[in-house]
């Protein structure tokens, strides 16, 4: 397997720009998410690192040596399609060992490989059956089975799963995510899907028009949002946004919402009067009977054992996740508290975090 570096890549088509000077490196063995909305660029990434599109500038490195200029062929990279892009004329032995006998390897290393491919995916019992026939899941399979026969240094999969419908997804991204752990494979994902990245991902990379927002663990993107967009982004419900003008001093222990004093992280900057965004997660906000910042409630969300209450307040809706023995009323006035070590503050104009004790050295260097 192959660690891969990505050096300040940047994709042209004419006028447009798709990918805007991205960095990033995807570590040996690691499962690597691309994520972000449609139109982001990560789809276009994904290409330039399998040698599909060849960027206007920038470097890709695998293994150690440089392959931005270099065809699809010469990068040992397999390619893993949602549509599957399987032989309908072939059976599912076939499918799999194509690319050992386009390469002229030996029929015996061709059937022991596809043997030992076919134990690890769990489909040996359907080895002969044509693949017009199979269900998206089993069709998944093959799929895989014909990248990984291979044995290339990387995998690239292009939203494998878009296709299954959502029960068959999600147990689909635990195989997946198994086989991976098994494998120990380095392998690049591009998904639209949040949920999916925060599953399945040991880093991931997240793309808004065309750039590079965060890059990190699931943990710190979700725990330290970089920007307002990936706070939004990342979550469900997305993390609240509390709009106030303000200023502070680094050292700076709480911000001010109208009268009411909200404990946040150590601030780290210096900030002069301007537009900021508190932000706090739903699950690090609960109700208060006496005193806290006060909203009326505006409505309610059963969800088995916990429920999404939804408040209004002076500076924003705020989202809480709380328990569902907690009976909350439509039209009640509420203190909120808010968890003060989990809380973010942004600069409203440029959307970036701003430096705190608690994400300092996550994504501030």
């Amino acid at each position: 397997m192959a660690e891969i570096v990505i050096r300040n890549l940047r994709k042209e088509f004419g006028a447009f720009t798709a990918v805007k000077g991205s960095s990033f490196t995807i570590g040996d063995g690691e499962f690597f998410m691309l994520l972000g909305p449609s139109g982001c660029g990560k789809t276009t990434t994904l290409r330039m690192i399998a040698g599909l599109e060849l960027p206007t500038s920038g470097e890709i490195l695998i293994d150690g040596e440089d392959v931005s200029q270099k065809p699809a062929s010469q990068r040992d990279i397999a390619m893993v399609f949602q549509m599957f892009a399987l032989y309908p004329h072939m059976n599912v032995r076939r499918n799999i060992s194509y690319p050992l006998v386009s390469q002229g390897v030996g029929r015996a290393e061709v059937r022991a490989r596809v043997a030992e491919v076919a134990r690890i995916l769990d489909i040996e019992g359907i080895l002969d059956k044509p693949v017009s026939g199979l269900s998206g899941g089993d069709r998944q399979r093959v799929a895989l089975g014909r990248a990984i026969v291979r044995r290339p240094k990387a995998f690239m999969m292009d939203e494998p799963l878009g296709a299954l419908d959502a029960e068959f997804r999600e147990h689909m991204a635990e195989e997946l995510r198994a086989l991976h752990d098994r494998m120990k494979a380095t392998t690049v994902y591009v998904t639209h899907d949040q949920l999916e990245a925060m599953q399945m991902g040991d880093k991931i990379v997240v793309m808004n028009h065309g750039v590079v927002e965060q890059f990190g663990t699931p943990q710190e993107i979700y725990d330290h949002p970089a920007t307002l967009f990936v706070a939004d982004f990342i979550g469900s419900p997305a993390m609240n946004f509390l709009r106030f003008n303000g200023s502070f001093r680094a050292g700076d222990r709480a911000v001010s919402l109208g009268s009411e004093r909200i404990e946040t992280p150590e601030l780290h900057e210096e900030v002069a009067a301007r537009d900021l965004v508190l932000g706090v997660r739903p699950e690090h906000v609960s109700f208060s009977a006496e005193g806290g910042y006060r909203g009326r409630i505006m409505a309610t969300e059963y969800l088995g054992t916990t429920q999404i209450v939804t408040v209004e307040t002076a500076h924003g809706v705020v989202k809480a996740r709380v328990p569902s023995a907690e009976v909350p009323r439509v039209g009640e006035t509420v203190g909120l508290r808010f968890r003060s070590s989990t809380l973010s503050v942004f600069d409203a104009g440029s959307g970036r975090a701003l430096r705190t004790a608690a994400n300092a050295g996550v994504f501030h260097g």
